[in-house]
């Protein structure tokens, strides 16, 4: 019977249902559903599919902006559970776009696929300077830093990025992923990054290799 609600969840979560999704969190919540089973069979099930269409371009960002709301709308019913539960998130990320470049719906997308996968993400938005996006990583203890840019005038504070976190012996602690429209794996190559992702749903795949999730 439970196992019929977490499928529910799944296909409101890619049928993008925002109004129906709390209702069926509380269905499961009443089932007597663990929340870190809710969480991971129901909410990052579903946004597991919706990555995995998107990446297959069999849906685009306009269909993944409204499932990742309808996830949100679960998550804000489940998250005084999951905390009262103690279940940990799978780790913690932090994301802006670069110094420079004001774009951020492409970060955005990333930010709610990495949610949606379980990771704790501090958003610290556009124009992010190297400083600003290393003091948050040490200060919210992120595994993971990911930086957007979707100017080449602005890809150079990428570098910048990279080599005050080689300056503060940083390196490695935390790991880093880049992408952005100019953005290629040769310069993530070149400027030392982990990772580059070409998309949001690439991205998470990235953020869990680097931690061996």
């Amino acid at each position: 019977m439970i196992e019929a609600v977490y499928d529910n969840i799944k296909k409101a979560i890619f049928a993008g249902n925002i109004p129906e999704i709390p209702t069926l969190v509380r269905q499961a919540l009443s089932d007597k559903a663990s929340p870190e089973d809710i969480l991971n069979k129901g909410l990052i099930a579903g946004m597991a599919v919706v990555g995995e269409k998107f990446k297959a371009n069999e849906i685009y960002v306009p269909e993944v902006l409204i499932s990742a709301k309808a996830m949100h709308a679960g998550l804000d019913v489940l998250k005084p559970f999951l905390e009262k539960a103690g279940v940990a998130s799978k780790g913690n990320i932090v994301i802006g776009t670069v110094k420079g470049d004001l774009h951020d719906i492409g970060k955005n997308l990333v930010s709610m696929m990495f949610k949606g996968a379980g990771f704790s993400v501090t958003d610290l938005g556009i124009d992010v300077p190297p400083e600003k996006f290393i003091d948050e990583a040490v200060r919210s203890k992120a595994q993971v830093m990911a930086m957007s840019s979707l100017l080449t005038t602005s890809m150079p504070s990428m570098k910048a990025t990279m080599d005050l976190l080689k300056k503060r012996g940083l390196v490695g602690k935390i790991k880093t992923i880049i992408g952005g429209a100019p953005v290629t794996q040769k310069y993530a190559d070149e400027i030392q990054a982990d990772g580059y992702a070409d998309n949001a749903s690439s991205a998470v795949d990235k953020a869990k290799e680097l931690l061996g999730l």
